[in-house]
């Protein structure tokens, strides 16, 4: 079966946790710029947690079902109906055959859209998410267009379960919510690292620049002048790194980041805090808090204690 892409809205694409294990070979991870929200709406719904969904920017996304489905979304401050039915964040929505659904960011930010069953596109090495520097993998190895008819995967027996757990047209229940903390993000320090560097870095608040994309944020700001001005022996850079050129203009890297690179890594946002960074669009201010990399490492076993503690859950009640 299919579903029907109405209006395409603007960089929709098909992503789901990426590729993993192919940076020594130049391949970008990619995948959801937020992997939990993903993870999040496809345990909702009976999915496996990297099943291949809908990454929404801005514009109106209107699909049509051909069969009936459930859905579920994550993200940022959207408005998503099904027919006339308002489906809040992180509830599962039933979708009849021939229905449509709509989506409109209310505010800027990215939103994670969960289909049964999944976006059936190929496999190309090991993932179905869209690499648009690339031009491959997801529908095409581009964004959606209007008229576009994407093919789903087959629903497994706990989509149907849940399906049938939903007395109405929407669920009521739901998944945790993790909501960020206001501008700050979270960082550790970086292998080239120095105090006065790192105060300037944490001394003011930076506006997010209109070249930023899925590759990275680029942050206007007052410069920070590097300590050290040589030339650096590219090495890899990673999802989170915070590179500095030599401009003085922080660059935030993201999930469809190069995989090295020959700027000074001077901080690295916390795993925990790459999802908030996602949710960053041209002209929002951001700022940085320095922690330990031990502190982010309890925040992060502490977020995936709560997603395998709602996964315990949800098998308990559908298992």
């Amino acid at each position: 079966m299919t579903v029907s892409v109405i209006s395409a809205g603007f960089q929709t694409t098909v992503q789901d946790c990426g590729r993993a294990g192919l940076r020594k070979f130049g391949v970008t991870p990619g995948g959801a710029l937020d992997p939990i929200s993903l993870r999040l709406a496809n345990l909702l719904i009976g999915n496996l947690e990297c099943t291949a969904g809908l990454e929404c920017v801005s514009g109106r996304l209107r699909l049509r079902f051909h069969d009936e489905r459930i859905l579920a979304w994550s993200g940022g401050e959207f408005e998503v109906r099904v027919g006339d039915n308002l489906v809040p964040i992180l509830h599962c929505a039933r979708v009849s055959t021939d229905a449509e659904i709509e989506i409109l960011p209310q505010r800027h930010g990215r939103a994670w859209l969960a289909i049964s069953g999944g976006i059936n596109v190929p496999e190309i090495l090991g993932s179905r998410a869209t690499d648009l520097r690339a031009h491959f993998g997801g529908w095409e190895g581009r964004a959606l267009r209007d008229g576009d008819e994407l093919p789903l995967g087959v629903e497994s027996e706990l989509c149907a379960r849940v399906r049938d757990e939903i007395a109405d047209q929407v669920s009521d229940w739901s998944a945790p919510r993790f909501v960020g903390r206001g501008k700050l993000l979270r960082i550790i320090r970086g292998k080239n690292w120095d105090d006065s560097t790192g105060r300037k870095l944490l001394a003011q608040t930076f506006r997010v620049a209109m070249n930023s994309d899925r590759m990275g944020l680029r942050l206007d700001g007052e410069e920070i002048a590097p300590a050290s001005r040589r030339e650096l022996v590219s090495e890899a850079v990673t999802p989170g790194t915070i590179q500095l050129p030599p401009s003085g203009a922080p660059v935030i890297l993201l999930q469809g980041c190069q995989t090295i690179g020959g700027y000074p890594k001077i901080a690295h946002v916390i795993t925990v805090d790459l999802g908030y960074a996602a949710q960053l669009q041209p002209l929002h201010e951001v700022g940085f808090e320095l922690i330990e990399l031990e502190e982010a490492r309890q925040l992060l076993r502490e977020r995936e204690r709560e997603i395998a503690l709602f996964r315990a859950g949800l098998e308990a009640r559908f298992g």
